[in-house]
């Protein structure tokens, strides 16, 4: 999978570089308030299941809740993908 393809995907991993690690529904609720607009469960948590599956995002279970955090993997992935943004716009 090419974590990049989706700037939804990489907005999960920015969220979760900068929180450590957060409930699923934490992760959606900021997402949510940065776009201003509702995201549909079924494809948010889709988008988490693919990240977890690439290895860029991790999950445990916490009681009744899943929490995630950034692997090293999408830590250098995010930073490879920052790298090349400050590339272009400079």
């Amino acid at each position: 999978m090419r974590w990049h393809q989706s700037g939804t995907r990489r907005d999960i991993c920015i969220i979760l570089a900068d929180a450590g690690e957060l409930r699923g529904q934490r992760v959606k609720t900021r997402l949510e308030s940065r776009y201003d607009e509702q995201l549909d469960p079924k494809r948010f948590y889709g988008m988490l299941d693919r990240l977890v599956e690439s290895g860029h995002v991790e999950k445990r279970v916490e009681g009744l809740y899943d929490v995630y955090s950034l692997t090293e993997v999408g830590g250098r992935a995010l930073g490879e993908q920052f790298e090349w943004m400050r590339e272009m716009v400079e």
